[in-house]
């Protein structure tokens, strides 16, 4: 007489699935996906690069006799997995589309054997991957709207560098913009309050800036060892003086309506948290896109 079948669970990137308990978890932690979902996402798994027909998932989920609506029932459970993976038809990390064919798991997927281990192993196992991550830079869980690796689309290289580039040239013409028209400036914030603190704060942050900007775009340029790492550590400190210095199209108010700067500061805004993207996404580095845990935070 044969034992019962060994459990199946399957790793994928951040990702574990367990066919066994029907979980999906992303480093531990659960992610919800319902049974039908579930059950199409250990069929592509079980067979990873390989084309599954949607008439082969649904003679799986549906067996003869069920009436249901075939094309939307795939349809709505395909959506379901890639929202659970966080991964988009347009451009696939997991799951990819062959038109009217059917569907193909692209990410390298590894089985992971049964075996019988007590209860303090999970844990353990949790704790190991965390310890293998700590050697990148992170902002320490500060925040979940800021974006790891895992979230970010695969980018031609060219792009992310030409975009980064082109943010710190920004930065670059507004100090020395600033700089460069000082009278105008201090006429314009002579009508507010402590209009000299704010004129000295203009000039200070300007005069430090340009030289960090400097360094940052040189860096990029000429892809220095360690660049991606050294600004995220900088990250923290620019963001608040770049969130200052988004109030930058207000200096114009001579030149331009108030409507079109408060238009431009809105964008400006989210300025630093895209030059921080573009970083992860491979600016300054020597490739395509850089992957990397999701320990960035």
């Amino acid at each position: 007489m044969t034992g019962p079948p060994p459990a199946k669970r399957y790793r994928f990137g951040a990702f574990e699935a367990d066919a066994t308990t029907g979980e999906l978890r992303r480093q531990g932690l659960r992610i919800k996906l319902n049974a039908q979902p579930f059950q199409v996402l250990c069929m592509l798994l079980e067979r990873p690069g390989e084309l599954l027909t949607r008439e082969q998932i649904s003679r799986e989920l549906w067996p003869d006799g069920t009436f249901v609506d075939y094309e939307h029932g795939v349809n709505s459970a395909i959506n379901r997995i890639r929202e659970a993976l966080g991964d988009t038809a347009l451009n696939p990390k997991f799951l990819e589309t062959l038109a009217r064919r059917g569907y193909r798991f692209v990410a390298p997927v590894e089985r992971i054997e049964a075996r019988i281990e007590p209860q303090i192993e999970p844990p353990t196992s949790i704790s190991t991957t965390q310890a293998a991550t700590q050697d990148l830079p992170q902002l320490k869980h500060r925040s979940r709207i800021l974006a790891t690796p895992e979230d970010l689309p695969r980018t031609p290289y060219s792009v992310v560098q030409t975009l980064f580039v082109l943010l710190q040239v920004m930065y670059l013409a507004f100090y020395i913009g600033a700089l460069a028209n000082l009278p105008e400036i201090e006429d314009l914030l002579s009508v507010l309050p402590r209009a000299t603190q704010i004129f000295i704060l203009l000039i200070v942050t300007a005069a430090v800036l340009i030289p960090v900007r400097a360094f940052v775009l040189c860096a990029v340029l000429f892809h220095a060892p360690g660049v991606r790492e050294k600004f995220l550590k900088l990250w923290p400190f620019l963001l608040p003086l770049d969130v200052l210095w988004s109030l930058s199209p207000f200096l114009l108010l001579h030149h331009i309506n108030f409507g079109l700067a408060l238009a431009c500061t809105a964008l400006l805004v989210y300025s630093p948290f895209a030059q921080r993207a573009l970083v992860l996404m491979g600016a300054g580095g020597t490739s395509n896109p850089i992957s990397a845990p999701s320990a960035e935070t």
